[in-house]
């Protein structure tokens, strides 16, 4: 790796070699700095140019060692900056295709398009989650801090077909669409639902009827920041001790935290009310709500409830516990 450090020590050596060079024939040959270091020069880059005084024996012993020794340090200048440019070309080359292989290797995998500020708070927020993430993102200007914090991405345009398709996306599990404007978020959704229907899609929305927009085209959920921020913010003034609550309760990082949990089809609590489930008593759980498979939302749930294949549990409780109830539910 080149560092400040290595430049000014090449750079070192090649000024002392130019003054020590020039000085030599100063001394030697009596000549003016001017020309001496012009001879200097003319001999460290060897451009074959006629002697700029008459030299005599002592003169051209002396032109000969500088040529040696400059030709010495000058070839280890140029080959430690070809060295790096090589080594740079290959790093480059090597990692992308194993970026490539990765990707390719990818499946149940989230994609992300769009890589702002919204975007990279998303991303960071799936992979403290242990998610599998891929970003797509065109701006050339993102791409080294994606690499820098070792996001899976594609260089591209999301709104295109082949690049979703070179992201997986038919093998994926979700994509999120926060690109630069509704219109892009639009195509972005349409492209993705053709590709994959059963894709479960989110999308940001800013402008006034832009959720309709975005849910013909194919989104399951349409999110606004600014109406989310505004909310929170409302909430807050309202209700600061339940904001406390919820965001304690959805941060990550935390061993008391809320989690949705999916009812597998072999889950052997099917069918079986929450009262004899076990969730309560061994796992001390709070069971918020239950959606069933056809989206009704059941909120605080009787202890007579039955579980049922399809279901999607909300707990709140320790990590540990809400571990022990998705091996159970699994």
């Amino acid at each position: 790796m080149v560092t400040f450090g290595k430049i000014a020590q090449w750079a070192a050596s090649l000024l002392a070699l130019l003054l020590i060079g020039s000085l030599g024939f100063v001394w030697l040959q009596g000549w003016s700095f001017f020309d001496a270091l012009y001879m200097t020069v003319t001999t460290l880059a060897t451009v074959g140019y006629s002697e700029t005084h008459p030299l005599d024996r002592i003169g051209r012993i002396y032109n000969m060692v500088l040529i040696l020794t400059g030709m010495g340090v000058m070839f280890y200048i140029v080959g430690s900056l070809a060295r790096v440019v090589i080594e740079g070309e290959l790093h480059a080359v090597f990692g992308r295709r194993k970026l490539i292989k990765h990707i390719k290797r990818l499946k149940n995998h989230y994609i992300l398009c769009g890589f702002g500020r919204i975007g990279e708070i998303i991303a960071r927020q799936l992979k403290d989650r242990g998610l599998s993430l891929l970003v797509v993102e065109s701006e050339p200007a993102l791409l080294g801090r994606l690499e820098a914090s070792g996001y899976y991405f594609i260089n591209g345009d999301a709104t295109r077909e082949e690049v979703l398709l070179e992201a997986g996306i038919e093998r994926a599990k979700g994509l999120i669409s926060v690109v630069s404007s509704d219109a892009a978020n639009v195509y972005v959704v349409l492209t993705a639902r053709s590709l994959n229907p059963g894709l479960f899609i989110v999308a940001r929305g800013e402008e006034p009827g832009s959720e309709k927009k975005l849910l013909r085209a194919g989104a399951d959920k349409v999110e606004s920041p600014y109406e989310m921020g505004g909310q929170k913010m409302a909430q807050t003034i309202m209700r600061p001790t339940v904001v406390t609550f919820m965001e304690i309760a959805m941060k990550e990082g935390v061993d008391w935290t809320m989690e949705e949990i999916a009812v597998g089809p072999a889950s052997p609590l099917q069918g079986v009310p929450l009262a004899d489930s076990g969730i309560r008593q061994k796992l001390n759980l709070i069971l918020v709500a239950i959606k069933r498979a056809d989206g009704e939302m059941l909120f605080n749930p009787s202890h007579e409830t039955p579980i049922l294949a399809g279901d999607t549990l909300i707990a709140l409780g320790l990590r540990k516990n809400l571990d022990a109830l998705e091996q159970m539910l699994a």
